[in-house]
């Protein structure tokens, strides 16, 4: 008799019975205290994070779109500015610069690592001399840190402002230096499946050091409504607050962190182990990072055949991101492209796929899965 196929979790149900006794405990705590909106536990959190992070401040709001919104607004970005980044990421990336009223300039990948390609982005500043270039966001894609000294030093070259989209790379450290600490301010997503996930949505900015202090002072502020005192909008803003419930969530996790990070890389090593096929080719991890895996992917020219073997096997995959951004009905044809196209960008999205990661994956499953990959023919 054949052994049962392993089971894959789905990770936020994994993730919340691996801490249910203190998340339970944490939620009770807020219900019955009274502080729902912008209490103990978020101003608790934002003090933790910012000291986890090794930033000087950190400000929570309600999602990661919106963090990278008052980011943007906090540094003063807006009508007749262009921000450049990539057209591989979420939607919220470039959703978000439409939203402060700017302009994204997308900018082709590395294809060996899916981050921004700083040449690229010089090309790009240098063919597009007419344009009020004002920021760069660089995307630490799938747990993956971008080339940030190269990066700043283009950015800084230009005088341009560089807001890191930190949505899925809690923890990665390139250089000994945590992502988040390199730009003039980075954002956080804290949705339920990512490295430090709530059970709903929250985001958070954080700046890194006192010279840039006003924008977490500015920060406070947009996210309730412009108020420097209460229900006095002294500029407009928004309604965008990390509950209290989600940030008490967060603070049972965040201890956990570097272990849950620990256990992904050690995922990743069975992958690189046992999921050895020429026809697919797995991430590499670029020189002097920490990778923290948020998800891991491979990609392959045989994609969609490769996925579809992997399911009759009872292995979840999901491709991360099937269309980048530029080609989607609601950008195709009117958002600008930077100098030498995105056809790296175009290729990652023909060829990516996901494969399980969480840190409450057991090994059993995870060999599984490498095997299978291993095992596969196009």
């Amino acid at each position: 008799m054949q052994n049962a196929e392993p089971e894959f979790p789905f990770q936020p149900i994994a993730e919340y019975r691996a801490y249910k006794t203190a998340i339970d405990a944490a939620m009770l705590r807020v219900c019955e205290s009274g502080n729902y909106i912008l209490g103990p536990e978020c101003a608790a959190f934002e003090n933790e994070f910012a000291e986890w992070i090794g930033a000087g401040n950190c400000v929570g709001v309600a999602n990661g779109t919106d963090a990278l919104v008052l980011a943007m607004r906090a540094l003063g970005i807006g009508a007749g500015d262009t921000v450049l980044t990539v057209s591989h990421t979420a939607v919220a990336t470039v959703a978000a610069i439409e939203l402060t009223g700017a302009d994204a300039l997308l900018v082709d990948i590395d294809p060996a690592t899916f981050t921004l390609d700083p040449q690229k982005l010089a090309d790009t500043i240098r063919a597009n001399p007419q344009r009020k270039f004002k920021a760069v966001i660089p995307v630490h894609l799938y747990g993956q840190p971008a080339d940030m000294p190269a990066i700043m030093e283009i950015a800084r070259r230009h005088g341009l402002l560089v807001i890191e989209d930190c949505a899925q790379c809690h923890g990665a450290t390139l250089g000994g230096k945590v992502t988040g600490t390199f730009g003039d301010a980075a954002t956080f997503s804290f949705y339920p499946t990512k490295n430090l996930g709530a059970i709903g949505d929250g985001g958070a900015v954080v700046t890194q050091d006192a010279t840039v202090a006003t924008v977490a002072a500015r920060v406070r502020e947009l996210r309730q409504y412009g108020w420097k005192s209460r229900y006095i909008s002294d500029t407009t803003g928004m309604n965008s607050r990390l509950d209290e419930l989600q940030a008490a969530i967060l603070r049972v996790k965040l201890p956990h962190l570097r272990a849950d990070n620990q256990r992904r890389r050690g995922i990743a090593a069975h992958y690189a182990k046992y999921a050895v096929n020429p026809s697919v080719t797995l991430p590499p991890v670029r020189a002097g990072a920490e990778h923290v895996y948020h998800q891991y992917v491979v990609r392959s020219p045989q994609r969609d055949t490769l996925m579809a073997a992997l399911k009759s096997h009872g292995v979840p995959t999901a491709v991360h991101y099937p269309q980048p951004v530029h080609s989607q009905p609601a950008y195709h044809g009117r958002i600008a492209i930077g100098a030498g196209g995105l056809a790296e960008s175009e290729r990652a999205c023909r060829e990516v796929l996901s494969l399980p990661m969480h840190p409450r994956l057991t090994d059993e499953a995870v060999i599984f899965a490498a095997e299978k990959v291993s095992a596969w023919q196009p």
